[in-house]
């Protein structure tokens, strides 16, 4: 199974914004002036439900709560409430050069940009959708399936996630549909994607059994996740600027005991917003910050 398909479904995790409402534009100083509950650094409110920004449907298509970010420097579970329903839109490019490393801020903070366009840019949608009715619903590896999400513009696969109290996990991935050749591959345990709260410095690690069925092929291998917030910053997205978290994960993917495929991602963590944009590399990245061919995507009204 391809590693990159695999780490679509981590970004896609934490990919969800969390719901704003009303207008964007007004003038403001600080987020509670905002219906959206977002002031951005050039003293306007962000959009919100209606002009094109984050919304929260919720199951009945109402409005079902907002978020104040409160700058306490970590991100609690009721910050990033990933739940069916929620959707936000993306600019992805898939094969861009672009540094992770960013540029030094104040003190010990890093700022990043990713307002400007960048090679092979597109926009799209990221909907995360109810477990109810879906073919694998009543699978007792989905049992306890929050919501599901496409992993990626360019692949129909389809990650099922479990969110609580202690933060998201990955439950398995699925093809659209049961009919042969299907996928459905599941994680045991669940693989640790985010784990809530977290701050500067934090770090969480998960093992997991993959195991099923990839193109009706039966499949067996380990996947290791390793993540740590390793920076703290300002990123610039076509959205606004956030004051952020960074999550560095490395993925590993073992056969027999024996690694034979890497990837490095980084997530860019706003409260109230989840992930305002993400890097992944491409396989086997030897070096920790990179810049070459990598897929970046960030948060768009």
């Amino acid at each position: 199974m391809s590693s990159r398909i695999t780490w679509f479904a981590l970004q896609c995790s934490i990919a969800a914004l969390i719901g704003c409402g009303g207008g964007g534009g007004e003038v403001c100083t600080t987020d509670d002036q905002c219906a959206s509950h977002f002031c951005r650094a050039d003293g306007t409110c962000g959009p919100a439900e209606g002009d094109g920004g984050p919304t929260d449907t919720g199951s009945n298509g109402s409005n079902s709560g907002l978020c104040t970010p409160n700058h306490d420097g970590k991100i609690s579970a009721n910050e990033v409430p990933l739940a069916a329903g929620k959707m936000a839109n993306y600019r992805i490019a898939s094969s861009a050069t672009w540094s992770t490393a960013g540029a030094a801020g104040s003190g010990a903070s890093r700022v990043w940009t990713t307002a400007g366009a960048l090679s092979s840019d597109a926009d799209q949608p990221v909907a995360l959708a109810a477990p109810a009715g879906a073919w694998w619903a009543g699978d007792s590896g989905f049992a306890t399936a929050t919501y599901w999400v496409q992993l990626a513009a360019s692949s129909t696969l389809i990650g099922v996630f479990h969110v609580d109290a202690t933060g998201v996990t990955l439950l398995g991935i699925v093809s659209p549909t049961g009919s042969y050749p299907y996928t459905e591959i599941t994680y045991d345990p669940p693989a640790r994607i985010l784990a809530v709260p977290f701050g500067a410095t934090d770090t969480w690690t998960s093992s997991s059994t993959v195991s099923g069925y990839v193109s009706g092929s039966i499949v067996n291998y380990t996947e290791k996740y390793v993540s740590n917030v390793d920076q703290t910053g300002t990123m610039t997205t076509p959205y606004g600027d956030f004051p952020v978290l960074r999550v560095g994960t490395v993925l590993t993917q073992l056969q027999l005991g024996t690694a034979y495929r890497t990837v490095r991602s980084y997530a860019w963590i706003a409260e109230c917003f989840g992930s305002v944009a993400t890097a992944t590399s491409q396989d086997n990245e030897s070096n920790t910050e990179f810049s070459d061919d990598a897929e970046v995507r960030r948060l768009i009204p």
